[in-house]
């Protein structure tokens, strides 16, 4: 059982390496458009008293995502990974990592904030960031950092806190091209 585990885990960090690998590929060449899930945080719910405006009302960036998203600024920078525009979810939690990451003032952006519960508001948030995406033409990366519920939404991928998913439209709805971990 053991060797099985551990022949296992050898088959899935080369792939995890590879997949990576081929995402800053992508980043490198500019172009692409960026769903960031928030760096990691200090607990697994907001408050009940949550109010979008007060960071103090939300879950807000550990210190371990504090230091997990510099990394990513850094490695950004690193890869030649152009940056042509930042959006973020309203969350003090999205802002954070943009802020720290990127060393610039994201753009709210209020579609990429958790999604809504009501379906017809659901489908009214996926269809304004399907917008943009479908509508971004730059020759650097657009980067959205948003929530991993936002992310599963609009790929069927679950990345890990901090993990980057780069995306292009197809048909009505997004190609996962590569993803990149931190």
């Amino acid at each position: 059982m053991v060797r099985f585990l551990l022949a296992l885990l050898l088959f899935v960090f080369p792939v995890t390496a590879h997949a990576t690998d081929a995402g800053w590929a992508l980043l490198r060449d500019g172009g692409h458009v960026v769903l960031l899930r928030h760096a990691m945080v200090t607990g697994t719910t907001d408050p009940a008293n949550f109010d979008i405006a007060k960071c103090a009302t939300q879950l807000n960036l550990s210190a371990r995502g504090k230091q997990q998203a510099s990394r990513i600024g850094a490695l950004f920078g690193a890869r030649a990974a152009p940056i042509e525009r930042v959006l973020s979810s309203r969350y003090c939690r999205c802002l954070d990592t943009a802020r720290i990451a990127f060393e610039t003032e994201p753009e709210p952006f209020a579609p990429l904030d958790l999604l809504k519960t009501d379906p017809s508001e659901k489908a009214a948030q996926l269809a304004a960031i399907m917008n943009e995406i479908r509508g971004y033409s730059g020759s650097d990366n657009l980067v959205m950092v948003t929530h991993l519920e936002d992310i599963v939404a609009l790929t069927g991928v679950s990345p890990r806190e901090g993990e980057a998913v780069v995306v292009e439209p197809r048909g009505d709805g997004l190609r996962v091209l590569g993803r990149v971990t931190f």
